[in-house]
């Protein structure tokens, strides 16, 4: 029975996921069956979890504890930015000369801005933007984003109303 058991907690500590040749982690089963239990629900007790998965409890907590320390997911609270006092969203398109990594740095820094890629076609960069009030858009776009040396240029597309914000695509 003593052998069974540390059978058993070394298969639960084993690594959940490996790094594949471009440096992002490769997720097992259970891996992923985890991270759909949390997409369904953020607080979901770990013994429930566990449950779901077939780990212990403590072997659920170490598997989220490296998904998060290997910036697989997050867990945060998603808020309905018009509830907390951020009135203007924008989605803004940029063109950039030179280094387009840079730029995108530069961006990610910002605290209004929420979500950058990289993109191939019209724009370079896609950067989303939460800000309290038209002004203070106009002073993110104008002031900040504008005067990046390598900014050509940008379009934006303000948002008037937020139908669908999900994070529910699962593991697929």
């Amino acid at each position: 029975m003593h052998s069974e058991g540390v059978a058993s907690r070394s298969a639960d500590q084993r690594d959940s996921s490996r790094e594949s040749r471009n440096g992002t982690p490769q997720l097992d089963a259970v891996s992923l069956a985890i991270i759909q239990q949390l997409q369904e629900d953020g607080r979901r007790p770990y013994a429930a979890i566990g449950k779901a998965v077939g780990l212990s409890e403590a072997a659920v907590r170490q598997r989220v504890q490296k998904l998060l320390d290997q910036g697989v997911m997050q867990i945060v609270a998603v808020t309905d930015p018009l509830t907390v006092g951020f009135r203007r969203q924008a989605m803004v398109g940029v063109n950039v000369e030179g280094d387009v990594e840079s730029i995108a740095d530069a961006l990610t820094a910002m605290s209004e801005v929420e979500y950058v890629v990289m993109t191939a076609g019209s724009f370079d960069i896609l950067a989303e933007i939460v800000c309290e009030d038209d002004d203070h858009l106009l002073d993110v776009i104008n002031k900040r984003i504008r005067a990046l040396p390598g900014v050509r240029s940008t379009e934006s597309f303000v948002y008037l109303k937020l139908k669908k914000q999900t994070y529910m695509w699962g593991t697929r």
